[in-house]
């Protein structure tokens, strides 16, 4: 990978100087399908949390039939704050809450439909608590908005698709900024429409009309990210256990793509694809969506979390973990603790760039850009052909077990492989490699390793971007038992 490249050198000892050798100066010309602003802004989430909350969370069912009594939803201490502030201990940065359901029971006072919060005996508008929680602390907020009903007796009508972009109106019209709105690819079967109790199918390319539907979001929300089986803001990673592909394109070729349509490529996506859709994965901290009592000892421990973190977050996707709460309206303690425990760990571990820690005041502003810590600024690494490379090299030996990569996707992504080595012996030896990067990879060696010089090698058919660089030694120590 690195014939022919030519070397972007900085020498850091505890107090270093750097040289930046051919650099370009002026930034390069966008390169195939880019994300919008809102997307870039999407993908430095990184990490937010799903609520399942409803009648589910009290028949102890994945999916109810429909004919649920809203009176069901009796939490004895509902607090919205605590959910929360648990997803914001783990370093989540937003919260989408399950608004409405298959069963089509609304957590708002819906005028659309008397299956709704109102009628329970709590009578508390959850969309309006939970969504103040996150403006209070900082959070984002987004809805979930089944588009099966299986309450309505429109369901399956022309009728209903009118009465759905109501709903999504309301939630769009009545909560403040919403940055993302989650469709469900489930559409259509049994249900009890009424009191129909029978089979509805549908057309699920045509009978929802999305196009307008998501004019009408972008319209009302245009900083909302929709999610969809396939887009058009973000896409599926394809499973649910919050694990995305080695190699991950953020484009994909989306014509003819609407949302109940599985695609082996989605993890993956296409190198050079016509749009932009960010990948998504999405995964709970349990083995069911909703809270069942029998799974309090089956909680993903905070290293089971880790590891889906690096295989999602950290192969380029968000990742949108489930947090069910239950019955008593809160967060399970094992739930917490485990939440508690992943956050420690990604807070100490990513606490200090051990590249940034020796580059002084007055480096060169294309290296300094890499290393800053802020994503709006890049550097140009020198390229030869298709390969590029930038070499570090301290006096100092620097020790860690971590390797994070960020391009700067508001010009497309790039690079299509990478190597990262490190010089001992007077020789080099790969420690790493992958293919894309995009939005972010982070690397978990399988050891720790010491060296004095690191070399970053990319293949690109256009000019690398990076927007942050940098080499990290993970601390598991704040993993906190059960």
């Amino acid at each position: 990978m690195r014939n022919g490249s030519m070397l972007v050198q900085v020498f850091a000892a505890a107090l270093c100087s750097c040289s930046l050798a051919h650099a370009q100066t002026t930034p390069p010309a966008p390169f195939g399908a880019c994300p919008t602003r809102a997307q870039v802004e999407w993908h430095r989430l990184e990490f937010y949390a799903f609520i399942h909350f409803g009648a589910n969370t009290f028949t102890n069912r994945e999916w109810g039939s429909g004919a649920e009594s809203p009176e069901l939803i009796a939490p004895s201490e509902l607090n919205c704050a605590q959910w929360v502030d648990a997803a914001k201990s783990a370093g989540m940065r937003g919260v989408i809450l399950t608004a409405k359901h298959h069963d089509g029971l609304c957590l708002w006072p819906t005028k659309t439909t008397d299956h709704n919060i109102t009628r329970s005996p709590v009578k508390i508008d959850i969309v309006g608590e939970l969504a103040r929680a996150c403006r209070e602390r900082d959070m984002k907020f987004g809805v979930y908005v089944s588009p099966w009903d299986r309450n309505s007796a429109l369901y399956g009508k022309p009728e209903y698709v009118n009465l759905y972009r109501e709903q999504i109106r309301e939630l769009l019209t009545g909560y403040g900024p919403i940055f993302e709105v989650w469709h469900d690819g489930a559409n259509g079967g049994s249900g009890y429409y009424g009191g129909a109790n029978e089979d509805r199918k549908i057309d699920k390319l045509s009978y929802y009309d999305w196009p307008n539907t998501w004019k009408m979001i972008a319209d009302l929300q245009p900083g909302a990210i929709i999610f969809s089986d396939a887009g058009p803001g973000c896409r599926w990673v394809g499973n649910e256990r919050g694990h995305s592909a080695e190699t991950s394109w953020q484009t994909i070729d989306n014509a003819g793509r609407v949302p109940g349509l599985t695609y082996d490529d989605l993890a993956s996506g296409k190198e050079g694809g016509t749009h932009w859709v960010g990948v998504e994965a999405d995964v709970s901290i349990r083995p069911g969506w909703f809270y069942h009592p029998e799974e309090d000892e089956k909680v993903k421990s905070p290293s089971e979390l880790l590891d889906i973190w690096f295989r999602s977050v950290g192969c380029g996707a968000n990742l949108i973990l489930n947090l069910p709460p239950d019955r008593r309206g809160l967060l399970h303690e094992h739930d917490r603790r485990s939440l508690e425990g992943l956050g420690s760990i990604l807070r100490s571990t990513f606490a200090t760039n051990i590249l940034a820690e020796h580059v002084i005041e007055g480096v060169d502003s294309h290296v300094k850009n890499m290393l800053d810590a802020d994503q709006d600024s890049f550097g140009i690494i020198d390229r030869s052909g298709d390969q590029s490379s930038v070499t570090f090299k301290s006096t100092e030996p620097m020790k860690f077990d971590i390797i994070r990569i960020e391009e700067a996707i508001e010009l497309g992504q790039r690079v299509r492989g990478f190597e990262i080595a490190i010089r001992q012996d007077q020789s080099w030896h790969t420690i790493a490699s992958g293919t894309t990067i995009g939005p972010r990879r982070v690397l978990r060696l399988s050891s720790p390793v010491e060296a004095s010089e690191i070399r970053f090698d990319f293949e690109s058919p256009a000019p690398v971007c990076i927007s942050e660089l940098g080499v990290y030694k993970l601390n598991m120590s704040q993993e906190q038992p059960r």
